[in-house]
């Protein structure tokens, strides 16, 4: 992880946060910097899973045993005043039953022993209000920046580490970057949306910049639920080992599944309410448009952006399920195939019923539609094992 090192102000709250998205989180945490809160985010380490389970719902999707157990972990370690500590999860709102996470691990928390530490929700639904922190300006504008600077970050390095010259040296761009970006959230200094763009072309310049060596690799699209596609814990290391075995990993960016959930709300909504998303969108997908814009003009590639890639969708699928991932997941796999992504991986979590109604749901069609292509899913649950998904992942690589 990225961290800055700073000096905690006496009282402050530490705001514990479960590390869900590797590349975006080291960012993010910043947009709860203030007075009142210190943010962490925790980090995956050994025997998360086993408190999960112990004090957690087995029945509950995969993600669900990996953020209590990170919690819990970091409780028992002494590191933090737990008189001065709060927990954070965020939630999208909606029917996924991520939207029960708070009060299942508030259960295991006085299972634990630790019934003092309040569990916060993060969402924009009104889920839980006496619990919920209180969504500030401030933060929301330091997550926008936060948002497409994390996506930046991880599409360029999927695609330059694979082709380094020096070993090493992608890692420590993007090292230099984040502390770079890092210092402007904790500060507010330098927000502004020109700054941003500016930021975008610096970004890819540097990146494209990093001597290369070797032709081009099989890139496989990787797909699935927030926490596997995202996290190494929730995915078990699969870009490392993909780039492992010679291979590019292909990961479409945070900011199409945030414009996909703001594409649910304007659906749902009528009147202001849905002026105002629209609103939001119309923000986001012109941000979004300026990182692509810069992607591509340096040789980098990209999904398209969100309006072109909804408007494909439509033809692709339907459009119906919004729950989770919903359409997201169907739509990114036939993305990928359709840019070029020969082989698809769709990483399905235990328990997560939507992605395998719209990931399992989707393969027939799609094997259809791109019969030059293949989509391979692994389930993800605490009972498995990465040998049995490392195998079925090298059977889609030699198909």
């Amino acid at each position: 992880m990225y961290q800055i090192q700073e000096t905690r102000q006496a009282g402050q709250t530490i705001l514990l946060i479960p590390s869900m998205m590797d590349d975006h989180f080291p960012l993010l945490q910043y947009a709860f910097h203030s007075e009142e809160y210190w943010p962490v985010i925790l980090e995956n380490t050994q025997g998360i899973t086993d408190q999960g389970l112990r004090y957690g719902h087995n029945d509950m999707c995969y993600p669900f045993t990996l953020c209590p157990g990170q919690y819990l972990q970091a409780l028992a370690s002494g590191e933090y005043d737990l008189d001065h500590t709060a927990l954070l999860m965020p939630s999208a709102g909606d029917a996924c039953r991520g939207s029960n996470f708070t009060s299942l691990i508030r259960k295991g928390l006085a299972a634990a022993g630790y019934p003092q530490v309040p569990v916060l929700t993060l969402n924009v639904k009104g889920l839980e209000r006496e619990q919920s922190l209180s969504i500030r300006p401030y933060m929301v504008w330091r997550a926008l920046f936060a948002l497409y600077y994390g996506d930046l970050l991880m599409l360029l390095t999927h695609q330059t580490r694979p082709y380094e010259r020096e070993k090493g040296s992608t890692d420590t761009c993007r090292a230099a970057w984040t502390e770079r970006l890092a210092q402007d959230l904790k500060t507010g200094r330098g927000l502004t949306l020109g700054r941003m763009k500016k930021n975008f072309t610096r970004m890819a310049a540097e990146f494209a910049a990093i001597p290369r060596i070797g032709g081009p690799k099989k890139r496989v699209g990787l797909v699935g639920e927030l926490y596997t596609k995202y996290c190494a814990l929730g995915n078990w290391d699969m870009v490392a080992f993909l780039e492992g075995e010679g291979c590019e990993a292909a990961v479409n960016g945070f900011s199409w599944y945030i414009l996909y959930y703001v594409d649910n709300q304007i659906a749902g909504t009528s009147g202001p309410r849905r002026a105002g998303w629209k609103a939001v969108s119309a923000l986001l997908a012109g941000l979004q448009r300026s990182m692509t814009e810069a992607l591509r003009a340096h040789g980098f590639c990209c999904l398209d952006p969100f309006p072109a890639f909804r408007c494909q969708a439509e033809r692709d699928m339907s459009m119906n399920l919004q729950v989770a991932d919903g359409w997201l997941m169907g739509a990114e796999m036939a993305a990928h195939l359709r840019s070029g992504c020969a082989r698809v991986l769709a990483m399905q979590p235990f328990g997560c019923l939507p992605n395998h109604v719209c990931g399992r749901g989707q393969y027939a069609a799609l094997a259809r539609r791109f019969p030059q292509g293949k989509v391979v899913s692994v389930d993800l649950d605490s009972s498995g094992s990465p040998a049995q998904v490392y195998n079925r992942v090298k059977m889609l690589l030699e198909g």
